[in-house]
């Protein structure tokens, strides 16, 4: 509840200075540079700053440095979008120590890789739903260089998808198999070969991931397979590790965060119960990106996009006048 007397003093200060949006006092969020979490950020700024009255701010980050910031300096307040996954040791032991919290989720289904076939043979093999379906019929993915052979389209080195791709393909055995391994150099050339095999109707395997636009403008099913997280942490995602067994990629959770700090304020418990009910899922955000990618438009763009576009998801996460606030400024 919130301290009647501290907002009647602050009220009256704020009236006397002229200051606008600032009911809720002074909340910073931090801003990734991936579309997902950026819309996230400008919509949860967009939303606390116009519906809720607060001087919401936002901060450049990055996954790492912004968890380990929030968890020891208290700094920013808020992280909408986060992989706690990349930090479970730290996230774990600061909630536990209630330096962090986590208030919900963000993405609703999660972010997820594995290896994904168009759309077009999916719905034309309805009897291809998992990893080892699809190794059974090398001759509906052609590799482009050896038609003979099955292809996986791997991204680009350095990534870590890259490395349990390759781990896989070796616990499969699937050079065995008829199968190759089709490299790309960078991002933009792993959706080159994507967009030039699914135009021309082409049959593939690749690793991706969602939510993205690619995904929404190249409809892909994502083949099934079981995730062994001990196995994940021994093998799978160690480049070197000789002898990988059959893992795949689990499901990572998509995280709003807030520091323990804020979470004790008084004056932010309208904040906190927006940001606990607010989340939408893949195909949602993945509409987002899509029109972002589309129109070179920036994460805050993208965000408008959303409220103005989506008002019968946002406005459930709201009350009514909140959303009437929301609606005027747009």
């Amino acid at each position: 509840m919130r301290n009647l007397l501290f907002c009647a003093v602050a009220a009256g200060a704020l009236f006397r200075a002229g200051v606008a949006h600032a009911a809720c006092g002074d909340v910073n969020l931090a801003v990734f540079s991936w579309q997902s979490a950026e819309a996230m950020s400008y919509v949860d700024q967009f939303i606390l700053k116009n519906g809720y009255g607060c001087n919401a701010t936002t901060v450049a980050g990055d996954t790492v440095p912004t968890i380990t910031s929030m968890a020891e300096k208290q700094q920013p307040d808020i992280s909408s979008e986060t992989t706690t996954d990349l930090l479970p040791d730290v996230v774990n032991k600061a909630v536990a120590e209630g330096r962090l919290v986590k208030v919900g989720p963000a993405i609703s289904d999660g972010e997820v890789s594995g290896w994904y076939i168009p759309k077009y043979l999916a719905d034309a093999h309805p009897d291809i739903n998992s990893v080892d379906d699809a190794m059974k019929h090398p001759e509906l993915f052609p590799a482009p260089e050896d038609p003979t052979k099955g292809a996986v389209i791997q991204g680009p080195q350095g990534w870590g998808d890259t490395v349990v791709t390759a781990q896989l393909f070796k616990a499969l055995n699937l050079s065995d198999k008829g199968f190759v391994l089709v490299p790309t150099g960078s991002a933009a050339a792993l959706d080159g070969v994507i967009a030039k095999a699914y135009e021309r109707k082409q049959g593939f395997i690749t690793q991706y991931w969602a939510p993205t636009s690619l995904l929404q403008r190249y409809p892909m099913k994502r083949l099934q397979m079981a995730h062994d997280e001990a196995e994940w942490k021994r093998c799978t995602t160690v480049q070197a590790c000789p002898d990988p067994k059959p893992d795949y990629w689990g499901v990572a959770d998509m995280t709003t965060l807030v520091t323990g700090k804020f979470a004790k304020r008084d004056d932010v418990g309208p904040v906190l119960a927006y940001l606990k009910g607010r989340n939408w899922d893949q195909n949602t955000v993945g509409k987002i990106m899509l029109w972002m990618t589309e129109n070179q438009a920036s994460g805050e763009d993208g965000a408008k996009w959303f409220l103005k576009t989506m008002p019968d998801l946002w406005t459930k996460w709201v009350p009514g006048d909140v959303a009437k606030k929301v609606q005027a400024a747009l």
